[in-house]
């Protein structure tokens, strides 16, 4: 009798682990899935494509410019490659930026498509070494996904009600 009941829970085990498995390979292929693994990469490179959008580092200006091609694509690729130093702008000063939130508001996958809002704090540090500034900022970014994924196609500021 106790040998029957020992088979019994091999059965009941081997049924579970097949059950398991199928549900995996399921899951494995699933739209949904993949959809949420498209939304994931998304928001991670729009979130670091950001950051370096509105960084800075002085000391390394080329460096910078091409942080930001490499962030780009498209119209707003062209335009970063093609804009000529600001004239107002502290020559010395550096900015870091950070990602404080960000969201997709909108994916489509089949086209490659993304607009995602965040909220980036700017922390610029003057030329001469005085007390650095932060700034926060609210921005939308449209993405569109390449080769080398998601990158910034557009990117504009959100105004702040009662600002």
């Amino acid at each position: 009798m106790r040998r029957y009941g020992w088979w019994a829970a091999v059965a009941v085990a081997a049924l579970l682990c097949a059950l398991a498995g199928r549900s995996y390979a399921g899951a494995a292929g699933d739209a949904t899935r993949a959809l949420a693994e498209a939304r994931d990469h998304a928001l991670a490179d729009g979130r670091g494509h950001l950051a370096r959008l509105r960084g800075l580092d002085a000391a390394h200006p080329a460096a910078a410019r091409a942080q930001w091609l490499d962030a780009t694509t498209g119209d707003l690729h062209e335009q970063v490659r093609t804009a000529a130093p600001r004239k107002d702008a502290d020559p010395g000063a550096s900015a870091r930026a950070t990602v404080t939130d960000a969201a997709l508001t909108a994916l489509d996958d089949r086209a490659g498509t993304a607009r995602l809002i965040a909220t980036v704090r700017v922390e610029t540090t003057p030329a001469d070494g005085g007390p650095a500034a932060t700034d926060r900022e609210r921005l939308e970014a449209g993405l569109v996904r390449t080769g080398d994924g998601w990158k910034v196609a557009a990117l504009t500021a959100v105004p702040v009600a009662g600002a």
